[in-house]
């Protein structure tokens, strides 16, 4: 009997943007763990474009053809023997495996660590927006800052989508936030609590902040330097968007020497840096957690977290929606929605 058939986004060759397109492939089959999942609604993030791209092949080269997308909310259609905390029917988002990708089809499998449930007060294409920026937030500033109350933290780009989760977690674990935006993004910022706001296109953020408890970068290049001059001595400066460095290789990917060695040598002057301001830098992949999305669950449940979404788009346009977000122009999440998706609470 022939596989059943999905349409996905399919990236056949690293490179530009005509190298992923809408295909048919076979739906695939969740192992004993794992949850074949009905896609309603992915959400979009800069490691999509990355992965094309081959930006990222030295940590971690997919085999082509490859389905893309890293995030998803929707409903589990079968669950595999060993799994015990779902069941059929139930609405779930996720941030799927990094060594397969494959949200970006109308059918992902998911392991059953890496999903929680909806909340009933959320519909799929908000779901969807809080899994890869959320985690990756919430990781950044409770695990590697480890936020609390009445400190200073400096949080650059805080309009875009990690930014956007970023500004209201630190001040839910009640910290005073910095960030950088521009004119179009001061509004949004300030809405979500930014309690100042730089604005990057006529100030550095290095020549009015100072003494700060620790920083988060989302920008790289000079504003990651910027972040090592803002922060108070023994602070540290956690980016998503600098050189990875060994503990990158060790602690977020369980890789070996190997790697660690060749982050140690192409993170050397970013740390020599941060050493010169007596600071130290750290490079975050987040990791996929049920419990952590079950904690920001809770957080947009009570509305503690608002989620910033910036445009929805149908699947047959993801190809728009890619460019856009390419573009760097969204404040806020990117999402697609997959055909006859519901989109009502709790659909």
């Amino acid at each position: 009997m022939p596989q059943q058939q999905m349409q996905a986004f399919v990236l056949k060759a690293y490179g530009g943007p005509e190298l992923a397109a809408l295909e048919d492939v076979p739906v695939p089959e969740p192992s004993s763990r794992q949850m074949l999942v009905r896609v309603r609604a992915a959400g979009l993030n800069p490691v999509d474009f990355k992965t094309r791209r081959g930006d990222l092949r030295l940590v971690q080269r997919y085999r082509l053809p490859a389905v893309l997308g890293n995030e998803l909310a929707g409903e589990v259609i079968t669950c595999g023997e060993q799994v015990r905390r779902f069941h059929v029917g139930d609405r779930v988002f996720a941030r799927v495996a990094k060594d397969r990708m494959g949200s970006f089809a109308q059918f992902a499998v998911v392991e059953e660590d890496h999903a929680a449930l909806i909340p009933a007060s959320l519909d799929f294409a908000t779901a969807a927006a809080i899994p890869l920026a959320g985690l990756t937030a919430l990781q950044a500033l409770r695990d590697e800052l480890h936020v609390a109350s009445g400190q200073r933290i400096f949080i650059s780009g805080g309009a875009g989508g990690v930014g956007s989760f970023a500004i209201q977690i630190a001040k839910h674990f009640g910290a005073q936030v910095a960030t950088t935006a521009s004119p179009r993004g001061e509004a949004l910022v300030r809405q979500l609590g930014a309690d100042t706001v730089i604005d990057y296109t006529q100030q550095q953020p290095a020549s009015v902040l100072s003494g700060f408890d620790g920083a988060f970068d989302l920008i790289g290049g000079d504003t990651l330097e910027q972040a090592f001059a803002i922060v108070r001595p023994g602070a540290t400066v956690v980016s998503v968007a600098g050189m990875p460095e060994p503990q990158t290789a060790s602690k977020d990917l369980g890789r070996g020497l190997g790697l660690q060695t060749l982050f140690w040598l192409a993170s050397f002057s970013l740390r020599r840096r941060a050493r010169q301001h007596g600071a130290r830098y750290r490079y975050l992949f987040m990791h996929p957690s049920g419990e952590d999305l079950s904690e920001l669950a809770r957080l947009v449940d009570t509305a503690a977290v608002k989620v910033i979404v910036d445009s929805v788009y149908p699947f047959g346009h993801i190809a728009d929606a890619m460019a856009k977000l390419e573009s760097g122009r969204a404040k806020g999440k990117i999402i697609v929605t997959m055909p006859d998706s519901p989109t009502g609470s709790g659909a």
